[in-house]
């Protein structure tokens, strides 16, 4: 018999050297990497503990052990309260657009110039081993390494928040978060606690209806949008301030995914979204986004409607447009994910020269908390030591010493000043961060202004921004999570509140909660602005994307498929820039009509349809007619609404899905190349959403 290949490991030789099971037998290593411990001496026996005697007692002096079980013991630090689920990845900002005569800040200095960066994307409830697609707000976060410091735009994919003052989040996030008697439920707002805080803070309808929308289950990071949230100032060389709001525009297009799509996603991958930029990057797929602004002056912000520096509040893109500034490309996957994505550390504090603080309550609390929380959770102050967290590019030179952690220090005998001796570094006033020369007055009180008291008005012009199917998912969404509160008079104040932003809605919730009657909307501080017109960019839906670029295409294949028309619906999506995955009952593969046994990349058990963007099914003489994850496959595209091909073998697949009679046009004939072709083109929409209308009830 011959001896073992070096695709299939020997695994007596490889037990013997490990010594499992009987005694150990060393064998001399390769020139290849030595292990050690963590002062460099090299192990011998990676394998067993130090005993008196084979069968006796471990002994205490076995340093090698100690020091690999304390390590060990001491491997995760504290997971962040919120934002703990999130995923990272390097890149660099491209500048398209210099704003030399807005801004002295150095990544917009000129155009053409490079800013590295990392970004990381996150969940905010959930902790750090819940699914990706919990319906939550997502984190969308960008550390700039400028030439000038470290540049943090802490964002969400939301451009408002629930609450106006920074007072109140600890309330938010508490009530948010598992209740602390049963320590549930996870990664959900769908419980009383929630909708009792929110149900009592008014100012937080207008997240509400961004939450219950598909924004909070985007398809992927790369189809989701960032905002800055606050006001910020851009601030030139010579002193003069202008308000900016920033955006980040993904160039795959706006993408979300239907709830029972979601829910069955987590169960099918967990992982699903940190997998799709990892795969995107490792193929050359690189996401990008645009990195818009919204600049305006103090004469804007004084006729605008409401309150520039209420975080509860956006600027419509049709009434200050948004202007597209630089790129970011994310073009490499971390290294070691604790390491960097664990322990990256954003603040919102955390600014250049050319970039300065708004008065926003929300902002000025935020600029205070991060500090502490990275302090508690990296250990120490040094945590800036750390590479992710280094700047680059620029020196780092001042008296901060000692510490838990410190890697540095400085030689000589100064460590402070001012000092006598003529050395160590110097503030320079022309060089170094000066902040906006603004004049501050008013009485010392506890007290928001008047301009913060509009709650409903922008909630009413979002909802009406949406499209039919839209507004349909925010009324689905927000049935669904009230019916999760077990408390009626939650329920009835959560409805009186919608009475103040669309009465039909309002109306159809009190209906699927089954309310006899209808709630007084509470006392409002100001009256809701019907007049407020739609903004198109407030929709995902609308305009839908026209390209199934970076979009997966799964292929689901048995025994006797036709092997031409999988290669034609190959190059088609090859053509977009897609991705083709082949699903079939066995992961070893599937004969195609030519008897070629053609290699697969999912077994159907473990692939549904959820996982895909779309669908083509292409069965063989080996009918799937009969298979129960066949037909979930094919009936819950259907019901997502997803474009659909199918060949003329896949009939008796269809009629076994009670769908003969509702075929439409988001199904396509699948017979030749250039069906296929076709097919692939009717994909670039996403979702055939007319549909929705005939399978709801």
């Amino acid at each position: 018999m011959a001896g073992p290949s070096k695709q299939t490991p020997d695994f007596g030789a490889l037990i013997s050297k490990t010594g499992l099971g009987g005694e150990v037998h060393q064998h001399a290593p390769d020139d290849g990497e030595r292990l050690t411990t963590a002062q460099g001496v090299v192990i011998a026996d990676n394998q067993n503990s130090l005993r008196a005697g084979a069968p006796g007692p471990t002994l205490m002096e076995d340093f090698a052990l100690r020091e690999k079980i304390f390590h060990f013991d001491h491997e995760r630090i504290p997971e962040r309260v919120v934002h703990a689920r999130g995923y990272g990845a390097h890149g660099t900002f491209i500048c398209t657009r210099a704003l030399g005569d807005v801004t002295r800040a150095a990544p917009f200095a000129t155009e053409g110039q490079e800013t590295e960066v990392f970004v990381r994307f996150s969940t905010v409830a959930g902790s750090k081993g819940s699914p990706d697609l919990a319906r939550d707000v997502r984190g969308f976060s960008v550390k700039f390494y400028t030439s000038e410091g470290n540049w943090d735009l802490v964002g969400n994919n939301i451009p408002v928040f629930f609450i106006q003052d920074a007072i109140k989040f600890p309330d938010l996030v508490h009530a948010v978060k598992p209740a602390p008697d049963r320590g549930f439920p996870q990664a959900q707002s769908a419980h009383d606690n929630f909708w009792d805080f929110i149900s009592l803070t008014p100012e937080a309808m207008h997240m509400i209806m961004w939450q219950m929308s598909d924004r909070t289950i985007p398809r992927s990071f790369t189809t989701m949008e960032g905002f800055g949230v606050h006001t910020f100032r851009f601030v030139s060389a010579e002193g003069k301030s202008t308000f900016v709001k920033f955006h980040w525009k993904p160039r795959m297009g706006l993408q979300s995914v239907v709830w029972d799509e979601a829910v069955k996603s987590n169960g099918a991958d967990p992982d699903r979204h940190r997998r799709d930029l990892w795969d995107a990057i490792e193929r050359g797929d690189f996401p990008e986004w645009d990195l818009g602004v919204q600049m305006f002056d103090q004469d804007f912000a004084d006729s605008f409607a409401f309150d520039v520096l209420d975080p509860t509040k956006l600027i419509p893109e049709e009434e200050c447009p948004v202007e597209l500034i630089g790129t970011l490309r994310l073009d490499r996957a971390v290294d070691n994910f604790f390491a960097e994505t664990e322990q990256v550390a954003f603040c919102t504090a955390n600014v250049i020269p050319g970039i300065d603080f708004s008065d926003d309550p929300l902002l000025q609390g935020r600029n205070f908390s991060y500090l502490d929380t990275q302090l508690k959770r990296l250990g120490g102050p040094n945590f800036t030591k750390l590479p992710v967290n280094q700047p680059r590019g620029c020196l780092v030179s001042n008296y901060q010493q000692d510490g838990h952690m410190q890697t540095e220090h400085r030689k000589g005998r100064i460590n402070y000043e001012p000092n006598g001796w003529g050395e160590g570094p110097r503030a320079h006033p022309l060089e170094g961060y000066v902040s906006y020369k603004q004049q501050v007055t008013g009485d010392k009180v506890r007290l928001r202004p008047e301009s913060f008291s509009d709650h409903y008005s922008q909630a009413r012009q979002f909802y009406i921004s949406q499209t039919a199917s839209e507004q349909g998912h925010i009324l689905a969404a927000l049935a669904f999570e009230l019916s999760k509160c077990t408390e009626p008079a939650i329920r009835e104040r959560m409805v009186a509140h919608l009475m103040h932003i669309d009465t039909e809605l309002a109306e159809s919730a009190a209906e699927k909660l089954g309310m006899t009657d209808m709630p007084e909307p509470p006392p409002a501080a100001q009256p809701t602005q019907m007049g407020l017109k739609p903004s198109a960019a407030l929709s995902i839906q609308s305009p839908s994307p026209d390209s199934f670029k970076g979009r997966v295409l799964g292929v689901l294949i048995s025994d006797g498929f036709d092997g031409g028309l999988l290669m034609a619906l190959k190059t088609a999506v090859k053509k977009e820039g897609g991705v083709v995955r082949i699903v079939a009952p066995k992961i070893g593969g599937a004969m195609c009509s030519s008897d070629n046994l053609h290699p697969v990349t999912d077994q159907l058990g473990g692939a549904p349809s959820v996982l895909f963007d779309a669908v083509a099914i292409l069965p063989g003489e080996q009918s799937l007619s009969a298979s129960p994850a066949a037909i979930d496959f094919l009936k819950d595209a259907h019901v997502h609404c997803k474009h659909i091909g199918a060949s003329e073998s896949a009939m008796d697949l269809i009629a076994a899905c009670g769908l003969n009679s509702a075929q439409d046009d988001g199904m396509h004939r699948l017979s030749d190349p250039a069906s296929a072709q076709a097919f692939v083109t009717a994909c670039r929409t996403q979702r055939f959403w007319e549909r929705e209308a005939a399978i709801l009830p």
